[in-house]
C-alpha cells in the first residue's frame, strides 16, 4: 500500500467498530481517500485481470478486497454530507460523482475482468472448482452487473454510455445540492406571532431558532421534503396555511435554485441508456434488476390498489367541506386546508389530536422504551450507550449492540434532530458492512428531522415521526442482524423492492399495547397513555387513509409516467413540466388538486437525486409483503422472541446472498397475499 492508502485506511478505522475518525476525516482528507479509493481497486482489479492462472474462489475475494477502501470512504462522506453539508461538501459531491462514475465503467467495461469471472462460472459448473451456495449466488450477481452495466456492448455503444454515466452522475449530484439549497430558501419568514396561532409553545421556539440561525426576526416555519407538511394540520390561520403550502409545492422552481432544466436532462439521458443497454424505457431497465422484473407486473399491482384511493379521498373531502362549512361559512376546502380540517375530524371523532398525544411521545423513551425494547423481545438484543465516541456532528449517540450472550455484535449511530444543513426526512446508511470475510462488524446509522428541544426541554414526537422511527431502525435491524460472508451481499445491499419490506414490518411494533404501555408515557407526570387514547390511537389507523393513499400513489405513479413515457412526449422546457404532470396523473385516473402528490417533480429526491428512479413503487411492492407478514406475525403470537428468530433467520440475516422471492417463500409458506395489504389500505 502507498503512505496516502495507509494514511486513509487507518483514519477510517480510527474508533472502535472500524468507526472513521470523523475529526481526522475533514472536507479534503475525504477527497483524497475518495480518489486514493479508486486508485487502489484499479490496481488491485488490473492485477485481477491479467492473471493467467485457472480462476478460483479468491477471486471473490479479491473482488471485494478491491472495494473496501473506496467502500468505506464513500458511506463516510455521504453520511456526513447527507446530515450535514457545505458548499465545499457540495462542490466535492459534484466533482467527485463524474469520476466515481467513470471508475465504475472502467471495471464493469472491462472484457478482461469480465472474463476471468465467466472463466471461473465455466470451471464452477464444470466442477472444477467448489463454490458454496453464496459464492455461487454471488458471482452469478457479479457477472449480471457486468451485462446489466453494458459490457457486451460494441464499441461506440460502450462509449457512449460512459459519457452518459459521467454526465447523469454529475446532475444527480447538482440536482440534490441545489434541493437542499431550495428547501431552505422556500423556509417561510413570519414577523407576526399572530399567524402563528394554534402552535405550541414548543413549536414556536422551534420557528424562533429557525430565524435565529438565519440572522432574522421573528419566526421561520423550515420546510420538509414531502409535499405536505406537517405544521400545517397546527396553523389556525387560513393565510398563512396558504403561505407554507405555496412554498412547499413551489420550491425548486425559481432562480438560483431552480431544478428543472437539471430534471430534463437526466430523464432525457436516462431514456438513451435504456435503450442503448436494450430496453424499452428506463423504468423497464429498473424493474428488471429487482423483485418485479417487468413494469407490467409493477402496473398491475399499481394501478389495482391506485384506482380506489381517489373515491375515498373524495368522501373525506365531503366530510372536510362539512366540518368547514361550520367554521368559515361560503369557504371552500383547498389544498392548504386539508390537514388543518382532517385533524379536527380525527379530534372530534376521536376526542383527542395530536397536541394532545404528543407530551407522551418523548423521544427518548419512545427510542429506548419502544424501539430498543422490540428489537430486544424479538431478537434478544440490548442497547449499550456509548458517550467515548466521535460522530460526525455533535449531535450523533452510539449504542453498541449486543446478542443474547452479551457478545458485541454492531454499533448504531443516531442522529436524531434537523438542521438547516440536512437533508429532510428520514433515512438509514451503512457506514460498516457485516462481512465474515472481513471479520467486520456493522454500523448503522439512523437519520431523522426532529426539532432540537431547548436545553431541559424534551423532544416530542406526531405519532407519525413515532412510526417513522420504527421503519428506520427496522433499516438498521437489517443491516445489524446481516450473517453474510461478502459485504457488497450484507444487510440491506438488496433490489430496491424488497429493501423497505423489513423495515415496514418493523413498524408494527409501534402499536403493540405492552410496549405502548412502556415508551408512552407523560414526559413531565410519567403517566402511562390513557388506555381511551390508546384505542382511539388504534381506532384512527384508517382514518384519513383516503389522503394518504392517494398522496403515495399518485408519486408513485407520477415516477413510472416520467420513465415510461417516451422521450419525445415529455416537456422540452422547464415551463410545461407543472403541464405535463396534470396530464400524466389525468392518465391515470387519479388527479386529484386537492391533494397534490407526497412529492412533486421538482422535490422528488428519491427519483432525480437519490437511488429511487422508476423505483418508488418498491415502497408498495414491499408493503405487500409486509402486510402479508404482519398477518403472519399476528396468526403466530405476536411480539414473541420465536417468531423474531424465524423472521431473523430467513430474512433478515440474509441481506442479498441468496434469491429473495424464494427466500419469502420458505419464509411464509407461499408468496405474498395482496388481500392483507388492501384490508389495512381500506381497499379491498
Amino acid at each position: 500500500m502507498s503512505d496516502i492508502t495507509d494514511r486513509m485506511t487507518a483514519i477510517l478505522n480510527g474508533q472502535d467498530f472500524h468507526l472513521p475518525d470523523f475529526e481526522a476525516f475533514d472536507d479534503e482528507t475525504s477527497l483524497v481517500a475518495l480518489r486514493a479509493g479508486m486508485s487502489a481497486q484499479s490496481d488491485a482489479l488490473a492485477t485481477m485481470a491479467a492473471d493467467t492462472t485457472p480462476p478460483t474462489q479468491q477471486l471473490l475475494a479479491d473482488w471485494e478486497s478491491s472495494r473496501r477502501l473506496l467502500a468505506r470512504a464513500a458511506t463516510a462522506f455521504w453520511t456526513r454530507k447527507s446530515s450535514d453539508t457545505n458548499p465545499r461538501r457540495d462542490e466535492i459531491d459534484e466533482v467527485f460523482s463524474p469520476e466515481l462514475a467513470a471508475h465504475q465503467d472502467s471495471i464493469y467495461l472491462d472484457a478482461a475482468l469480465f472474463e476471468r469471472f465467466t472463466a471461473l462460472d465455466a470451471r464452477a459448473t464444470a466442477g472444477e472448482v467448489k463454490l458454496d451456495d453464496e459464492d455461487r449466488w454471488f458471482l452469478s450477481e457479479i457477472l449480471r452487473g457486468f451485462r446489466r452495466a453494458g459490457i457486451e456492448l460494441d464499441a461506440p455503444a460502450m462509449e457512449r454510455l460512459k459519457q452518459i454515466n459521467t454526465e447523469l452522475a454529475a446532475l444527480t449530484a447538482k440536482y440534490q445540492s441545489l434541493l437542499v439549497a431550495g428547501r431552505r430558501e422556500s423556509d417561510v419568514h413570519i414577523t407576526d406571532e399572530a399567524a402563528l396561532d394554534g402552535l405550541s409553545a414548543a413549536q414556536l421556539a422551534a420557528c424562533r431558532e429557525a430565524a435565529q440561525a438565519r440572522g432574522r426576526e421573528g419566526w421561520v416555519i423550515e420546510l420538509v421534503n414531502t409535499t405536505g407538511q406537517p405544521i400545517l394540520a397546527d396553523l389556525n390561520v387560513r393565510a398563512t396555511r396558504q403561505a407554507v403550502f405555496e412554498a412547499s409545492v413551489g420550491r425548486g422552481q425559481f432562480g438560483d435554485t431552480d431544478v428543472r432544466l437539471v430534471i430534463l436532462e437526466i430523464i432525457r439521458l436516462r431514456d438513451e441508456k435504456a435503450k442503448l443497454l436494450g430496453f424499452e424505457h428506463y423504468a423497464a431497465y429498473v424493474a428488471d434488476d429487482g423483485m418485479a422484473k417487468t413494469t407490467e407486473n409493477v402496473m398491475n399491482l399499481l394501478t389495482r390498489v391506485a384506482s380506489a384511493s381517489i373515491p375515498n379521498a373524495e368522501k373525506e373531502r365531503v366530510e372536510l367541506q362539512t366540518l368547514l362549512d361550520t367554521l368559515e361559512p361560503g369557504e371552500t376546502v383547498q389544498a392548504w386546508d386539508w390537514q388543518w380540517l382532517a385533524e379536527k375530524v380525527k379530534a372530534s371523532k376521536l376526542s383527542f389530536d395530536e397536541g394532545a398525544l404528543r407530551p407522551y411521545l418523548e423521544f427518548e423513551s419512545v427510542l429506548e422504551k419502544g424501539v430498543f425494547a422490540a428489537a430486544t423481545a424479538l431478537y434478544g438484543i440490548t442497547f449499550h450507550r456509548r458517550d467515548d465516541l466521535r460522530g460526525y456532528v455533535d449531535d450523533c449517540r452510539f449504542y453498541e449492540v449486543h446478542d443474547a450472550d452479551d457478545s458485541p455484535i454492531a454499533l448504531a449511530v443516531f442522529d436524531p434532530y434537523s438542521r438547516p444543513t440536512k437533508e429532510g426526512g428520514a433515512w438509514m446508511t451503512s457506514l460498516v458492512d457485516q462481512s465474515h470475510l472481513f471479520g467486520e462488524l456493522p454500523v448503522v446509522t439512523n437519520n431523522c428531522n426532529h426539532a432540537k428541544p431547548q436545553p431541559g426541554q424534551p423532544s416530542l414526537m406526531t405519532w407519525d415521526q413515532v412510526t417513522t422511527l420504527f421503519h428506520e431502525f427496522g433499516h438498521d435491524l437489517h443491516g445489524l442482524l446481516s450473517d453474510v460472508r461478502y459485504p457488497s451481499l450484507s444487510g440491506t445491499s438488496t433490489p430496491r423492492d424488497f429493501v423497505e419490506y423489513p423495515s415496514q414490518v418493523n413498524e408494527i411494533w409501534a402499536w403493540e399495547p405492552s410496549l405502548l404501555a412502556e415508551y408512552a408515557r407523560h414526559w413531565e407526570t410519567g403517566e402511562p397513555l390513557p388506555q381511551p387514547m390508546v384505542d382511539k390511537i388504534a381506532a384512527s389507523a384508517h382514518i384519513g387513509e383516503g389522503y394518504a393513499a392517494a398522496e403515495i400513489y399518485q408519486a408513485m405513479l407520477l415516477d413510472q409516467a416520467w420513465h415510461q413515457i417516451p422521450v419525445e412526449n415529455l416537456p422540452k422546457n422547464p415551463d410545461e413540466i407543472d403541464a405535463f404532470e396534470q396530464r400524466a396523473l389525468e392518465g391515470f385516473g387519479v388527479f386529484y388538486p386537492l391533494i397534490p402528490p407526497r412529492y412533486r417533480t421538482c422535490y422528488f429526491s428519491h427519483i432525480w437525486g437519490l437511488s429511487y428512479s422508476a423505483a418508488y413503487y418498491a415502497y408498495l411492492w414491499s408493503e405487500v409483503m409486509d402486510a402479508d407478514t404482519a398477518a403472519w406475525f399476528r396468526d403466530n403470537g405476536g411480539l414473541l422472541r420465536e417468531n423474531g428468530e424465524r423472521f431473523k433467520k430467513m430474512i433478515l440475516s440474509i441481506g442479498y446472498s441468496r434469491d429473495l422471492s424464494q427466500a419469502y417463500r420458505d419464509f411464509r409458506g407461499a408468496d405474498p397475499d395482496p388481500i392483507h395489504l388492501l384490508r389495512r389500505r381500506g381497499l379491498d
